[in-house]
C-alpha cells in the first residue's frame, strides 16, 4: 500500500491531489524525509487529508534550527568539530503537527522519534484528544551520538543519533504506549554516498536486516513483552495504516515472519540480503532473527 506525497514533488510548497491518490490506492501522505516548513500549508493538508480520512506522517523537523548541522547538538559534536543539530530542531515541529491535527482532527503520525522532549510532547497530547500516534526506530533506542566518533558516516542519519537520556525516554515510551510503533527507516546507500567527507554523506543506514534483532533487545531488558512487540512491530501499523495484516486471523492475509527469539548471531554486512552495506551494526552480536519469512501463505525465505 503506497504513501502518497502530501505536497507535489515533495516541495511543500503545493498541495497534492489527494481524492485521486486515494483511488490510485494510497492510504496515507508524507513528504518522507521532507518537513512541511509552511505552518498554513500543514494545516491545509491535514484539513484535505481529514476529509478523505488519510493519515499524514510527519517528518518533523524546524529546517531553520537544523540549519548545516549535520549530527546531534552537544559534547561530541563540539568535541568532533561537526555543526550540531538541537533537539527543539525535532521537537518544535512535534509540538506545531500535533497542534495543527487538534486544530483540525486529523489522524497524525510522527515518524522516527528521536529525542526525550518528542516523547514527552507526544504522551502530553495523547489524552488531550489529539488523533497522535508515533513511532521511533531501533538505532534510536540502540545507539547514541558516541557512534559518530571516528567521523563514521554509517551513524550519519535525519534526525541524528542522540544521548544516552534520549535512549531512556524512547524506551519509556514505547513501554508505555506513547510510541506505537517500532519501523526500520530503512535507508539504502551505495559506497560513493557514504565513503566519503562526514558533511558529505549522505543521511541514513539500512535497517531490515538488523530490526528483529535489535528490538529482541527490548523484550531481554523488560522494557517490552513479547506480544507488545509483535504489536509495535506488526499489529499497530497495520491498525494506524488501515490496512490488512498484522494478525494471524483466520481469512487474514498469510503474511508471516516466524521468529527465533534466542538464536544468537553477528551482524555481517557482507551477508545481507539488500545491495547496500551502510549499517553502523556490523560486527554486533545479536540475538534473535527471523528464520522463516511466508508471503501470500508461500514461502520466501528459510534460514
Amino acid at each position: 500500500d503506497p504513501i502518497a506525497a502530501l505536497s507535489q514533488g515533495s516541495r511543500g510548497e503545493v498541495l497534492a491531489e489527494y481524492g485521486d491518490l486515494q483511488e490510485a490506492g494510497a492510504v496515507a501522505l508524507s513528504d518522507d524525509g521532507h518537513p512541511v516548513s509552511n505552518s498554513q500549508l500543514m494545516r491545509r493538508a491535514l484539513e484535505y487529508a481529514h476529509t478523505f480520512d488519510l493519515l499524514v506522517i510527519s517528518h518533523a523537523e524546524d529546517l531553520a534550527l537544523t540549519g548545516d548541522g549535520v549530527m546531534h547538538e552537544g559534547t561530541v559534536s563540539v568535541a568532533l568539530g561537526l555543526k550540531g543539530i538541537p533537539a527543539a530542531a525535532e521537537e518544535v515541529a512535534v509540538f506545531r503537527d500535533i497542534e495543527l491535527a487538534r486544530l483540525t482532527g486529523a489522524r497524525l503520525h510522527i515518524a522516527h522519534v528521536s529525542t526525550a522532549g518528542s516523547v514527552d510532547i507526544i504522551r502530553r497530547a495523547k489524552p488531550l484528544g489529539a488523533k497522535v500516534t508515533a513511532e521511533t526506530t531501533p538505532h534510536y533506542f540502540s545507539l547514541t551520538d558516541e557512534a559518530v566518533r571516528g567521523y563514521n558516516t554509517n551513524a550519519k542519519m535525519s534526525p541524528p543519533l542522540r544521548t544516552a537520556a534520549d535512549i531512556a525516554a524512547i524506551r519509556a515510551g514505547l513501554a508505555d504506549g506513547t510510541l506505537d510503533c517500532i519501523a526500520t527507516d530503512h535507508a539504502p546507500h551505495s559506497v560513493l554516498e557514504k565513503e566519503v567527507e562526514f558533511d558529505r554523506a549522505a543521511n541514513g543506514i539500512i535497517g531490515l536486516e538488523t530490526a528483529v534483532g535489535l528490538s529482541l533487545d527490548l523484550v531481554q531488558a523488560g522494557v517490552l513483552t513479547p506480544i507488545e512487540l509483535v504489536a509495535k512491530l506488526s499489529t499497530n501499523p497495520a491498525r494506524i495504516l488501515q490496512v490488512p495484516g498484522g494478525s494471524l486471523k483466520e481469512g487474514a492475509p498469510a503474511d508471516i515472519t516466524v521468529l527465533d527469539p534466542t538464536r544468537p548471531w553477528t551482524v555481517d554486512v557482507q551477508q545481507f540480503k539488500s545491495k547496500s552495506r551502510n549499517s553502523p551494526f556490523d560486527g554486533h552480536a545479536m540475538t534473535g532473527r527471523a528464520v522463516l519469512t511466508i508471503v501470500g501463505g508461500a514461502i520466501k525465505y528459510a534460514l
